[in-house]
């Protein structure tokens, strides 16, 4: 059976996406999740992770879109809030981001993780892949190392072989675009003592079902997909763009065909690392 890891990405930007993550982690239909914690939703979602320490992969989803930063970022976000990812994606390309403030911004988000849970993140991750943006990589390489000893917290990596992504046919630009921003990021946070996950897969244009088992065909033993479940309840500031994507992967995951897909694909669930759920 190949290990494979199933992340579930946006822990409290809502109360129906947190509900769904915790309905789906109790159930053992994922291996874990990464939070938000710039979300006005953190501090009240946060208690409901603690049954879970130990035995499901927890990690910071660091945000720089969308919501509000966790303290001032005059330059990065003059009016109070993150710019939009087009805007934040133009400006890394262009070596044009305050890193400084980016990096405070990221020391507050870990603290609100570590104040909330009592521990470090199981790993990092960026909301809308922003870890891995020019400028922003080496402030979260940079962090980490820093602020944790090595092995002990590790990083997304989104690097896909182009080829499996052709083949696949599933959002191919989108795929190998975000594969080659993060294209070399494995080395340098080996460098640093910063694991990564062997390999990745879980991006989609969020039309239509779910399709997972393009994802994980040909997945090598390790491989994390990052997925997106939630429920249309309760407030989302800004509107949720994916909310309809986001029911229908929770249809899957917590139904019968989930279970059956990783059965007849020879698949088995497992942490981050190869632990047990």
């Amino acid at each position: 059976m190949v290990p494979v890891s199933v992340n579930a990405d946006d822990y409290a930007l809502s109360p129906g996406i947190s509900a769904a993550i915790l309905d789906l982690l109790a159930a053992g239909r994922i291996t874990g999740t990464s939070v938000m914690t710039a979300s006005r939703f953190w501090r009240d979602h946060a208690p409901d992770l603690r049954p879970f320490a130990g035995k499901a992969d927890i990690g910071l989803h660091f945000t720089l879109t969308e919501l509000a930063p966790l303290g001032t970022m005059p330059l990065f976000a003059p009016a109070g809030r993150f710019p939009a990812l087009g805007t934040l994606l133009h400006d890394a390309l262009r070596g044009r981001l305050d890193t400084v403030e980016v990096r405070a911004e990221l020391r507050r988000q870990l603290d609100a993780f570590e104040d909330a849970l009592g521990r470090p993140p199981d790993f990092v991750d960026g909301h809308q892949h922003v870890h891995v943006l020019p400028g922003i990589r080496a402030q979260v390489l940079a962090e980490l190392s820093h602020r944790y000893p090595a092995g002990s917290v590790g990083l997304r990596d989104c690097t896909e072989v182009p080829a499996r992504v052709l083949r696949r046919g599933v959002a191919v630009p989108k795929a190998l675009f975000i594969g080659s921003l993060s294209r070399g990021l494995s080395r340098q946070a080996t460098r640093l003592g910063i694991p990564t996950n062997p390999a990745f897969t879980g991006i989609y244009g969020f039309r239509g079902d779910p399709p997972f088992a393009a994802l994980l065909a040909g997945a090598v033993p390790g491989t994390l997909m990052m997925v997106h479940p939630g429920r249309a309840e309760g407030p989302t500031d800004p509107p949720d763009a994916i909310a309809a994507a986001r029911v229908r992967e929770l249809a899957f995951l917590s139904g019968p065909d989930w279970p059956a897909l990783l059965q007849g694909m020879g698949m088995r669930l497992v942490r981050i690392g190869g632990g047990p759920c």
